[in-house]
Formats: C-alpha cells, sequence, structure tokens
C-alpha cells in the first residue's frame, strides 16, 4: 500500500487536509515497509547517472490460466482434452490460438508464444511470477528479491518523481495472488511501489492512495499552499537547513503532478482508452478485478518513468463444483485479448515496442484431460508464457508441449530464463550482475544455466 497522506489524531494535526509534517514526507505499509521517502531517494542517489529508459510490465493471471484453452491449444486431440474451443490461425503461417483471441491472432507478428514454461511450482503464488525463483528453494538472507527490485537496484530511477519499481497489484481475497514481491536482501529502498489497495474503483483514475482521492492530489493550489505554509513555518524555526536533499526530493515527488497525471486516464485520448475495451470493478471471487484499463496505466506509467510495473489481472481458478473453466473462459479471454492487442499497439504506435517488454502468465497450467466438472485442475506439469515488445524476434513460438498438453515435448524452458530474457531487453547481464546479500556473499539475478532465450535476443 502506497501512503502518500494519513490522518493524524486531532491534537497533532498540522497541514494539508490535518495531514501532519511527518507524515507528510513518510511513505510506507506494504509497499516499502515504513522506509521514509527520503531513505529511498537516498538509496538512489548513486543511480542518478542519465540512462536509457528501458522497461518491464509483468501482467500476472492469478490462478493458474488453461493454456490448452488460451495459447495452446490442440485441435487434433479427444474431446476429453481439446475442449470446447476451436483453434484458429493467426498471421504467422502454422501458429493457431484459441478462437477466443482473435485480436491476438491478427497480430501474432507481434507476439511471442513460449508454450515449454517447464518448472511451475504448482502453489497458488504469485511469487515466482514476481521473482522467477520457487518459494521453497533456498533463500539468502532477507529473501530474493523481486525482479523490479533488480531492475530498481540496476538501472535506478529516470526521474525522481516516479519510482522504479512500481506496481499495480490489488490486494486479494487469496492473499497471495495480490503480492508484487519486495526488494528482499537489496533493501525496501527496491521494493515495489505499489499503488493500489482493497478496493477495486469503477475507473481507475478513482484509485485511492491510502485514503486520498487523486481528486485530492489534483487541487494544486491548495497542496502547494500548505507545503508554502510548512516551509515559512519551518524557516521561521531554522529547521530546513536540517531538511537533506533527499528529504527536499521527497517533497518534490509529493508535490509534482507526474505520478498523478500518470494515473490520471482522463488525460489520455478517448479513443485509445475505449481501444482497451471496459473492465469490471467487481473482484472475482478471492482474486483481482479484471482491469484492463490497469494495462493502460501500466503504458502511461512507463512512458511516465517507471522502469517495472506489475499488476495482477482477474481470477484464473475455475476447477470447484462450479464447474466454470469454459463459461468464465468465454467471459475473461476476450476481454484480456482486447487489453493485451491494445497494449501492444499502443507500443508500437508510440515508437516504445524496442524499449518497453511484455510478460503475460500465471503460476501454472491447467490438466489437460477435463474432470467431472467441466473443468481443468492444477498442472504444474505444463505452463504458457507471452512476451512482446522488447526489441525481440516476435511472431514465434518457442517450445512445445506434447500432443495432449501434458508436458513439454522440446526446448524447455524456466521462469528464470524468461527473465533473463527479460533483463536482457532491459540492457542488463543477468549472468555477470552481481550484488552481495547481507551475509556478504555475491548473487546474480538469475540462477546459472539460466540465459536469455536465444531465439528472441
Amino acid at each position: 500500500m502506497l501512503t502518500i497522506l494519513g490522518r493524524t489524531p486531532a491534537s497533532r494535526r498540522g497541514f494539508c487536509d490535518d495531514v501532519s509534517r511527518r507524515h507528510f514526507l513518510t511513505i510506507g505499509g506494504m509497499a516499502l515497509g515504513g522506509i521514509s521517502l527520503a531513505q529511498s531517494l537516498q538509496a538512489e542517489s548513486a543511480s542518478s547517472a542519465e540512462r536509457s529508459h528501458k522497461a518491464i510490465i509483468n501482467i500476472y493471471l492469478p490462478g493458474g490460466p488453461p493454456h490448452l484453452d488460451m495459447w495452446d491449444p490442440k485441435p487434433e486431440a479427444p474431446a476429453e482434452v481439446r475442449g470446447e474451443f476451436a483453434a484458429i490461425e493467426t498471421n504467422v503461417p502454422g501458429v493457431f490460438v484459441s478462437e477466443l483471441f482473435p485480436r491476438m491472432a491478427a497480430m501474432m507478428d507481434k507476439f511471442v508464444f513460449v508454450r515449454s514454461l517447464a518448472d511451475s511450482d504448482g502453489a497458488h503464488d504469485a511469487y515466482q511470477c514476481m521473482t522467477g525463483r520457487r518459494k521453497g528453494s533456498r533463500q539468502p538472507p532477507g529473501g530474493w528479491p523481486s525482479g523490479g527490485a533488480w531492475v530498481s537496484k540496476s538501472e535506478g530511477q529516470v526521474t525522481p518523481a516516479i519510482p522504479a519499481n512500481v506496481a499495480l497489484m490489488y490486494q486479494t481475497g487469496n492473499r497471495t495472488w495480490g503480492e508484487p514481491g519486495d526488494g528482499g536482501f537489496l533493501g525496501v529502498a527496491h521494493a515495489p511501489f505499489n499503488l493500489l489497495g482493497r478496493e477495486a474503483r469503477s475507473k481507475p483514475d478513482n484509485m485511492v492512495l491510502q485514503g486520498v482521492t487523486l481528486d485530492k492530489l489534483r487541487d494544486r493550489t491548495r497542496l502547494m499552499q500548505s507545503l508554502d505554509r510548512y516551509r515559512r513555518d519551518a524557516d521561521q524555526q531554522g529547521q530546513m537547513e536540517s531538511l537533506d536533499i533527499y528529504a527536499q526530493q521527497a517533497m518534490g515527488i509529493l508535490t509534482t503532478s507526474r505520478l498523478v497525471d500518470a494515473l490520471d486516464l482522463s488525460k489520455e485520448d478517448p479513443r485509445v482508452v475505449a481501444r482497451y475495451g471496459s473492465s469490471s470493478e467487481a473482484f472475482q471471487r478471492d482474486g483481482a478485478p479484471p482491469m484492463v484499463e490497469n494495462l493502460c496505466l501500466a503504458r502511461r506509467l512507463v512512458e511516465a518513468g517507471a522502469r517495472f510495473v506489475s499488476l495482477n489481472f482477474s481470477r484464473w481458478d475455475w476447477h470447484g463444483s462450479d464447474g466454470m473453466n469454459f463459461p468464465k473462459c468465454r467471459e475473461e479471454c476476450p476481454r484480456l485479448d482486447q487489453g493485451l492487442a491494445a497494449l501492444v499497439s499502443d507500443l508500437h504506435d508510440r515508437g516504445l515496442e524496442r524499449d518497453v517488454s511484455i510478460v503475460v502468465w500465471g503460476e501454472f497450467g491447467r490438466t489437460p484431460k477435463i474432470n467431472g466438472q467441466n473443468s481443468r485442475d492444477h498442472w504444474p506439469q505444463a505452463n504458457t508464457a507471452v512476451l512482446a515488445g522488447g526489441g525481440m524476434r516476435t511472431g514465434q513460438v518457442i517450445g512445445a508441449t506434447n500432443r495432449y498438453g501434458e508436458q513439454p515435448q522440446n526446448r524447455p524452458v524456466t521462469f528464470q530464463e524468461v527473465f533473463a530474457t527479460l533483463y536482457k531487453c532491459a540492457g542488463i547481464d543477468a549472468q555477470n550482475t552481481r550484488v552481495f546479500d547481507l551475509s556478504g556473499v555475491p548473487q546474480y539475478l538469475v540462477d546459472p544455466g539460466n540465459e536469455p532465450l536465444r531465439e528472441l535476443v
């Protein structure tokens, strides 16, 4: 949770809608663990040199999307395996997808399907999609950093007004589906700066930042008047000299409109927003709401200066007694199809297709054989990831599962190999970049043997 402004007791009220000076300069909660923004900026100061602005958008589908009903169809398999959906041709000869993804099919040349993701952990958890590592694997002191934390540490901030590592992760009923990872041994300065909370809104520009709406933050006059009063009071008391450069930068973040503007879809061309389709504010049981507008917000955050944006989209766990796999696919897949097609088109229209990488995945795949409730159960043996942008050689499929989609038949790929590819696209040498953990042991972004996918970069 991002805390920009917070309520204080009446006896300690200060300024700007009863916000204390101390709370005004503090960002805490789930995202940064209570660290002051000044401390965060101080940790980032070593990365102040200008760098090219590469970025990654990590789209997590909580619950385990059914790979056979989406991006790895098996039209020649028996009915109890192939399911209810036909396979359709794409604009890349020989590549087929589910009929529920016609927009992606029409622009398959701009996507990559990794159909042989082989090392899914098997747990209902975002951890592997956020770090690349199994949650039960051996951890260094402080824990493994999320992918965004590695990027933040390696590349720093593009601008002090926008954190390098940003999340649009809803807090979900199943807690593990709403966790964007953390800074691990890299520290809270590089932890995801999560902009969402417990509630969905009908529009993303109505998001609440720890109780303060964007409408309040847009009131630049009141905010600046309050800050001016604070500065005058501090000057009179001789306190301003004690504020170091990092605290002043913290004030700058809180008073600039850059982050607020990035989150304000009313500033986007309405025709562009409409291309993404309509969202639902309703949480999908214990998962996230299907807010396709967040895909547009992710692009806007990247343009504003974010280097890594994580988000969770809807809920994909449909295998119980309700037998909802196929009805829910008909509901959720077209929405995702439209949103992803719009996002990738946006990147190309803006000339960002070489600078911004996209990955879309869930924690595991689904059983090839349909169960007694006309649904598919958990299946970590096979999984699919979708990639786009980043200057990758798109328009191809990496790996394949066997005829029933049970397991990789060739070119098995690991989560860490996908992360290594994303890092490479972001200009980071994952194999040779090392950081010492809290015990002084050198650690790398990926484990030895996990190299970028040679077919793509």
